[in-house]
């Protein structure tokens, strides 16, 4: 009920980029967990084919932010948003209708190219519609892309009883309805003009070397982030012998994001400088690592399901606590007509970036396995830690938006 009047205080078209995020996120967790599932098992195709279906979908969406970011700017984030939507009902359509390869690639660059339109034209419009109400704007952002993260793995479960195509075409129709939802509701706003072309506008924005800075110091974020997916379920599975623990790490987030997110935001922004806050977060993000390192090799069981689990919490409440903050710093970087451009290179960038973070940690989940079970979770420690330094440096010179400096620049 918290989360509920808070988002009544937003504007409409703010409401709708909130349920927007939850429709996007119960969409895409509800397909893209078990594709490679399907490829493998019910078309029978190579495990290298299946690579390549994937790695086509995340390339499009991470190497084309800077387009998205850029339409946004230029021709309006309403008609991108609605655009990017529409991509993505076409692509999990054709996940359901097609089996060829041919079919399968399309599928994977709409969906991808889909993500890499909407999810920077989004924010950037919620950072303009929320005014100074940006961080929590963007606190109930997380709230709603974390209750989708989690509707989303369990309806596509029980759709998948059926069988896959059940599940693309329910995340079809989630898309379709969501891209009606836009057209008839998001009002359409001025577009500011700009005084170059678009790549005079990428050399604007990569010529920050600040803002830039500060997108490499955010890969411990990124990063950490994505163990939810990929490290904390592999050790939940291990501390409790159970393949289906994994769920258990997603429902200490929902409930943790549900009854905190709100209390945290609104504290933290009424209480000291919000850029030390990001810092603060990446700290605990990186110290969410500690109780499963502390109980890494011992086997299953209570406690080391315990600490597996605490680190989870610990790993929401940072992000809980960073997030919000990181969203609304990154307008303050350059002037309004670029915003959307500022997101889609965070985004690049950070994702890119986060990507090889996510290849060392696989690798140490593999080169510890055969005793040094600790090695990840230490890895994962040392990545918040250099990220929680880096954004601290930052924030001491006074190159940050909004911050005076500490000490003296060179």
């Amino acid at each position: 009920m918290k989360t509920w009047h808070e988002m009544r205080r937003f504007p409409l078209a703010v409401r709708l980029l909130l349920v927007n995020q939850l429709g996007v996120n119960t969409g895409f967790y509800l397909l893209i967990p078990y594709l490679a599932t399907h490829l493998g098992e019910n078309l029978g195709m190579s495990a290298a084919v299946v690579g390549i279906v994937l790695g086509v979908r995340n390339l499009s969406q991470q190497g084309l932010f800077l387009i998205g970011g850029s339409a946004a700017d230029r021709l309006g984030a309403r008609g991108v948003i609605i655009v990017g939507c529409a991509l993505r009902t076409v692509g999990f359509a054709l996940f359901a209708l097609g089996d060829a390869l041919p079919v399968l690639l399309a599928a994977s660059v709409l969906s991808g190219l889909a993500g890499a339109l909407f999810n920077p034209a989004v924010r950037a419009y919620l950072a303009q519609e929320a005014g100074e109400c940006r961080a929590e704007a963007f606190a109930l952002f997380n709230v709603f892309a974390t209750v989708g993260a989690l509707a989303g793995p369990l309806l596509g479960s029980a759709l998948l009883l059926v069988d896959f195509r059940a599940s693309a075409l329910t995340a079809a129709a989630i898309f379709a309805v969501l891209t009606v939802a836009q057209a008839l509701v998001l009002p359409a706003r001025p577009v500011e003009p700009s005084g170059g072309g678009v790549l005079a506008d990428w050399r604007e924005v990569l010529g920050n070397r600040v803002f830039l800075a500060f997108a490499l110091a955010m890969v411990g974020m990124f990063t950490l982030e994505n163990q939810l997916y990929l490290l904390l379920p592999d050790g939940a599975r291990a501390a409790t012998g159970w393949d289906g623990a994994a769920g258990m790490v997603f429902l200490v987030g929902t409930v943790a994001n549900l009854t905190l997110q709100m209390r945290v935001t609104r504290r933290l922004k009424s209480v000291g400088n919000k850029v030390r806050w990001i810092s603060v977060g990446l700290g605990v993000m990186a110290a969410s690592f500690v109780p499963p390192l502390t109980v890494a090799g011992s086997g299953a069981g209570a406690a080391a399901t315990v600490a597996v689990l605490a680190g989870a919490l610990l790993l929401y409440v940072g992000i809980m606590i960073a997030q919000p903050f990181v969203m609304e710093l990154i307008p303050g970087f350059g002037r309004p007509g670029l915003t959307g451009t500022y997101f889609g290179i965070f985004y690049a960038v950070s994702g890119i970036a986060a990507a090889l973070g996510n290849a060392v940690v696989g690798w140490t989940m593999d080169a510890g396995a055969g005793g040094a079970d600790w090695l990840p979770w230490a890895c994962c420690l040392c990545f918040g830690l250099a990220s929680a330094a880096g954004v601290t440096w930052l924030r001491r010179l006074g190159a940050l938006p909004g911050r005076e400096p500490l000490v003296a620049a060179a």
